[in-house]
C-alpha cells in the first residue's frame, strides 16, 4: 500500500549526488574556515623599524579582528549544519528543512565574502600603502606575517566558494523539492 502523505506535510526523497555534495562541500568549508581563522589568530611577527621593535598581529586592525570571528562563526555553523545534514539524510524530508540550509548557506556566504573582503582591503594597504592618507606599507617590514595573513584570506575565499555553490544546490534543491 502507499503510504499516505498529508497536505499539511509533504515529504521529498534525498537524492544521493545532492547529499554527497552538501556533505563534501560542508566539510570543505569546515577545514576552510578552521585554517583561516588559525592562521590569521596565530599570525604574529616582530620587526626592528627604525631602532624600535614593532610586532604584528591580527588583533590590531579591526578588519582582521572582524574576519577571524566571521571565520569562527562560520567553523562553528558549518559543524552545526554538517551535523543536521547528516540527520536529515533519511529518504525523505520536509521541505523545509531544504529552505532552512538554503537561509543557513546564504548567510554563511554573505558573512565570508563581508570578512575577506574586509581583510583583502586592509591586506592591499598593509602591501602597497596608501600615500594620500599617508599609509606606510608594512609588508617590506612583515613578510611572515603578511604571507600567513594572505593564506588566511585565500583559505577563507575556499570557504566562501562552498557556501556560495551550496547556496545554488539548496535553492535549487529547494524548489525542485516544492513542485507537486
Amino acid at each position: 500500500m502507499a503510504e499516505e502523505r498529508s497536505v499539511d506535510s509533504p515529504r521529498f526523497p534525498i537524492h544521493k549526488p545532492y547529499f554527497a555534495a552538501q556533505i563534501i562541500l560542508r566539510a570543505l568549508a569546515i577545514a576552510a574556515t578552521l585554517a583561516a581563522a588559525w592562521l590569521i589568530i596565530t599570525a604574529k611577527e616582530t620587526s626592528t623599524i627604525i631602532g624600535f621593535k614593532e610586532v604584528a598581529r591580527y588583533n590590531y586592525s579591526s578588519a582582521f579582528k572582524f574576519f577571524a570571528l566571521a571565520n569562527i562563526v562560520s567553523f562553528v555553523f558549518s559543524i552545526l549544519s554538517l551535523l543536521s545534514t547528516f540527520f536529515a539524510g533519511r529518504k525523505t524530508v520536509h521541505p523545509a528543512v531544504y529552505f532552512c540550509l538554503f537561509l543557513h548557506d546564504l548567510i554563511m556566504a554573505a558573512l565570508l565574502i563581508s570578512a575577506c573582503s574586509a581583510a583583502t582591503a586592509i591586506g592591499m594597504v598593509g602591501k602597497y600603502g596608501n600615500d594620500k592618507t599617508g599609509w606606510m606599507a608594512i609588508c617590506d617590514y612583515f613578510p611572515k606575517f603578511c604571507r600567513r595573513s594572505t593564506v588566511a584570506v585565500g583559505c577563507s575565499y575556499v570557504g566562501f566558494l562552498c557556501y556560495l555553490i551550496l547556496t545554488v544546490v539548496s535553492a535549487t534543491k529547494s524548489t525542485t523539492s516544492s513542485k507537486p
